[in-house]
């Protein structure tokens, strides 16, 4: 049932996802969907998958170093394309492009051009409202505007982080923006 959802999402990345499954914690109100990350796997070149809140393989993201810019693919299980994130060059800031399958753009994720104490980012939304990442990013303890949460305190699992997504958000657009953060903030440091 959430592979048949997950494919509604991949065949418009534009359009809001539908109503998540959500992981109710003991005695609170459903909050959303999470998605486990894998920190060290995050790389240009290196292939991994995104889980869904049951451990179920949820999305594979294709990382491709062979081309004149680093390019990421997720994929849906079947291998569709569903995004494509791409590292901007020749550009003051750091910048990252998602684009739809169809090449169209999505958001962009900037970093702040001077930020004295933390890392500073915003995912400027084709179509929709700048999202602000605030937070301590190298934690992996941020939110992404009012829509998702990021935490490592969700899973005992090292090198492993959480994304929680609000219900009603696009939930690809909101995982290719964390790829975005975490690849920038990791090849800084």
């Amino acid at each position: 049932m959430l592979r048949r959802r997950r494919m509604d999402v991949a065949a418009d990345p534009s359009r809001p996802a539908a109503a998540p499954t959500a992981m109710p914690s003991a005695g609170a109100a459903p909050t959303g969907t999470r998605y486990r990350m894998v920190e060290k796997l995050v790389s240009v070149g290196d292939d991994f998958f995104i889980q869904n809140d049951h451990g179920q393989h949820a999305f594979k993201v294709d990382g491709k170093a062979l081309r004149l810019r680093d390019t990421l693919y997720f994929r849906d299980m079947e291998g569709h394309e569903i995004c494509k994130i791409q590292q901007r060059v020749a550009r003051i800031r750091d910048t990252m492009e998602i684009e739809g399958p169809d090449g169209r753009q999505l958001a962009m994720v900037h970093k702040a051009m001077i930020t004295p104490l933390r890392d500073r980012y915003v995912v400027k939304v084709e179509g929709g409202p700048d999202l602000d990442v605030q937070g301590n990013i190298l934690s992996h303890e941020y939110r992404i505007g009012d829509v998702a949460t990021v935490s490592k305190k969700w899973f005992r699992v090292r090198d492993s982080y959480g994304v929680e997504i609000d219900p009603g958000q696009n939930d690809i657009l909101i995982l290719a923006a964390t790829v975005c953060i975490d690849q920038m903030s990791h090849d800084l440091h």
